[in-house]
């Protein structure tokens, strides 16, 4: 009953997709693991910054993402760069499948986060943004900064 209660602990964000695509839809998925790789992401050392999913013969596959070795891992330790399999649902896959073929999406990881014992990825459905989209995001940020200032200021 605790764990169930435990507040999920994100391991990794990718701030970089947020930045570079529009995100459509958001799911969970679990992730195939071997070996050291969970010391190392509760240790936290993992990148997920040009990480993309590929659903190849019915499967998700997780490329680029980069979980450094266990240093006392010694034979044990697994290729860093290595393709992961994520878990979903057949007919979720099938879903993503067909949207990403007809849409033209892809699919981004945007956070691996613990969920009680299992380690989770939260993927985007997402459409890349433009480079004047960037831009305007980018000023959109900026003035509402500007806004919580002024506001900020203006109630002491």
């Amino acid at each position: 009953m605790a764990a169930e209660k435990q507040a999920n602990r994100t391991i990794a964000a990718n701030r970089k997709a947020r930045h570079d695509y529009f995100v459509i839809e958001a799911m969970e998925a679990g992730i195939e693991l071997v070996g050291t790789e969970v010391k190392s992401l509760r240790m936290g050392q993992v990148n997920l910054k040009d990480s993309w999913v590929e659903i190849e013969d019915g499967q998700l596959l997780l490329h680029g993402m980069h979980i450094s070795p266990y240093e006392k891992g010694n034979i044990f330790n697994k290729d860093p760069m290595r393709p992961r399999r994520l878990l979903m649902h057949k007919r979720e896959i099938r879903k993503l499948a067909q949207e990403i073929k007809t849409e033209g999406y892809t699919l981004v990881p945007l956070a691996l986060y613990f969920k009680g014992s299992k380690v989770k990825v939260d993927l985007g459905l997402c459409k890349g943004k433009k480079l004047y989209d960037k831009r305007a995001s980018i000023a959109e940020r900026d003035a509402k900064r500007d806004i919580d200032r002024a506001m900020k200021s203006h109630t002491r």
